[in-house]
């Protein structure tokens, strides 16, 4: 079971075998310089596509050891993108990393019908925190792939995370469905969708998670506000997961968990048939490297 992040290293050191981490246009010295530290440091075997001449210039540039590495050259980004997402379609690697290029061209190939990724009807992010003043790890979607999900989209996006979930161990995770307030308000949208997700797990027809909602943040990780406030059940004050009304709220809450909260964070893209790790330039190497890390232990949690 995954208790703290820096277990991460712990488990991939107890790997069978090395997952594969493809690169998916190599082009600037950020996503370059994380890549190959992965590399250095045993976690992942990287693959690197992208310009060849521009790759052994960053590297020379950042004094960086390519040996071992496996460098594909690719001209144009189409068929960049094409080569890294086949490379894990056709089984050659396991990870795919977004690198100098923008989200929209990634995942146009990772959802193409012939050589894509595509495994369930909708990709979501899933960020997970290691924060100081909580008592376990804490995970929040989506924060950077749906930006208005619907119900529908909400459902999809909780499955996916409670399938991922479980990968660390935690059979049934407890879901907080944040809005602003902990009282249903019909002119208020986010706390009508929480209360049906909660209705629809009692029911049998959102499955292996316990759902609340609406719960507002304080009364989702904090008995104190719980008891204050007279909640009952067994998520509020105790949440595995924060399921967050939109792609605002969760970014401002991310941000604040790292800049604020002095969180360490490891996040990526679930849905697909491989995990894609996606994530922002303001994201430090720790977590790029956790990323990859919580990427690459998945397949063994």
């Amino acid at each position: 079971m995954l208790k703290k992040l820096s277990d991460l290293e712990s488990i991939l050191s107890k790997q069978k075998s090395k997952k594969k981490l493809v690169l998916c246009s190599a082009g600037d010295e950020h996503s370059i310089g994380v890549a190959v530290e992965a590399h250095v440091r045993n976690y992942v075997d990287t693959i690197l596509v992208g310009n060849k001449t521009k790759i052994y210039e960053i590297a020379e540039e950042l004094n960086l050891e390519l040996e071992g590495i496996k460098i594909i050259h690719e001209q144009t980004l189409e068929d960049t993108v094409k080569t890294s997402v086949k490379l894990i379609h056709d089984g050659h690697a396991d990870v795919l990393m977004k690198g100098y290029l923008s989200t929209a061209s990634m995942l146009k190939g990772v959802l193409n019908k012939d050589w894509g990724l595509r495994n369930k009807s909708l990709l979501s992010h899933f960020a997970i925190f290691d924060i100081p003043e909580y008592h376990k790890l804490l995970a929040i979607t989506d924060v950077a792939m749906n930006i208005a999900p619907n119900l529908q989209d909400k459902i999809r996006i909780i499955n996916n995370a409670v399938d991922f979930f479980q990968k660390l161990d935690v059979p049934k995770p407890k879901i907080a469905v944040l809005a602003a307030v902990e009282m249903v308000n019909e002119k208020m949208q986010a706390t009508l969708d929480a209360a049906l997700l909660s209705i629809m797990e009692r029911r049998g027809q959102i499955r292996n998670c316990i759902i609340d909602g609406p719960l507002a943040f304080d009364n989702a990780i904090s008995f104190e506000s719980k008891k204050y406030k007279g909640i009952t059940g067994p998520v509020a004050g105790d949440a595995d997961i924060l399921l967050v009304p939109n792609i605002e709220a969760g970014n401002i809450l991310y941000k604040s968990f790292v800049f604020f909260a002095n969180a360490k964070v490891a996040s990526v893209v679930v849905g697909a048939s491989a995990p894609i790790v996606l994530t922002s330039r303001a994201d430090n190497d720790d977590t790029k490297l956790n990323s990859i890390m919580l990427a690459a232990a998945s397949f063994d949690l």
